[in-house]
């Protein structure tokens, strides 16, 4: 989910504050983002941020987190990155955790409660949680923020996605900085990848001649993570092309593991494909390149 992670991260370098205001912090005069403290890079939110707020003495921290999925580990991260920040500054931090797409019933969590062995202490942490799904797109667009804009695709909607691109796109040439307007619409695009694998999506938010001819690294860098993915998928359906060729129609259920193995794996794989004696050796292969990836 790399492209993901550029755009988001993008976004809340540039319009962080559009999130804050999401998540219903108000009277925002300015902002800056903070360098993290040097701990386990894992435990780092996306972003941090020094916020004044008008009429209030003092700023705030707001540690911001952008998610595809709510994800079980992201209670612990929250919690831990309201903990580190306590610890290191003396301060609670404002933690808000955007959720992009729905996965599965299960409610997002909202707080973790961390007993002591012996039951005799516990911590509890809460943090704000946004589900982009059940914010109406109206309410995105009304709010004249520029920064929300990326955000819309992936809200209520309330007319055709058509419609919405178009709107999107014009509110970005209107209202964006000149220097963003590429960026946005390119953040714009990611964002809605994820849910809609539609063609259209680069023609109605503007093409992808203008963004190449950009020179954006942002842009660049989201074109060639987009390349690199299109690669290792093709990697992978050579080696089971070739084992569906070789062992029949079974070998494709080894699609879903390949997807654990990164590049290097994926090239020793392609020639083990064409040699091995049978699907059971070529697994025993696979099995030890997906934990070498995972640690």
């Amino acid at each position: 989910m790399q492209e993901r992670d550029r755009g988001g991260k993008w976004l809340i370098g540039f319009h962080a504050d559009a999130l804050v205001r999401l998540a219903g912090i108000r009277r925002i005069a300015s902002w800056k983002a903070v360098q993290a403290e040097p701990v386990e890079p894992r435990r780092l939110p996306d972003g941090l941020i020094e916020v004044h707020r008008r009429g209030r003495p003092h700023p705030i921290l707001v540690a911001l987190e952008i998610s595809t999925y709510a994800y079980t580990r992201l209670a612990k991260q929250a919690a831990d990155v309201a903990q580190l920040i306590y610890l290191v500054r003396g301060v609670v931090p404002e933690v808000i955790t955007l959720i992009l797409l729905p996965r599965g019933r299960k409610p997002t969590p909202r707080e973790l409660v961390i007993p002591s062995e012996e039951g005799t202490t516990s911590i509890r942490v809460e943090w704000k949680v946004i589900e982009l799904w059940k914010v109406p797109a109206e309410e995105l667009l009304d709010a004249g923020d520029v920064g929300l804009i990326p955000l819309v695709p992936l809200s209520l909607l309330d007319r055709p996605l058509d419609a919405i691109l178009d709107e999107c796109r014009e509110r970005i040439h209107r209202d964006a900085p000149a220097d963003e307007v590429l960026n946005l619409l390119a953040v714009t695009h990611v964002f809605a990848g994820l849910e809609y694998n539609d063609p259209r999506l680069f023609r109605r938010l503007g093409g992808t001649r203008a963004m190449l001819k950009s020179g954006s690294p942002l842009i660049q860098g989201i074109i060639d993570e987009a390349l690199e993915k299109g690669r290792r998928e093709a990697r992978r359906d050579s080696i089971v092309a070739v084992l569906v060729a070789r062992f029949g129609p079974e070998a494709r259920s080894l699609k879903k593991e390949l997807k654990a193995v990164g590049d290097p794996g994926l090239e020793e794989l392609v020639t083990l494909a064409a040699i091995c004696p049978d699907l059971d050796s070529f697994r025993e292969q696979v099995a030890p390149r997906r934990r070498r990836r995972r640690s």
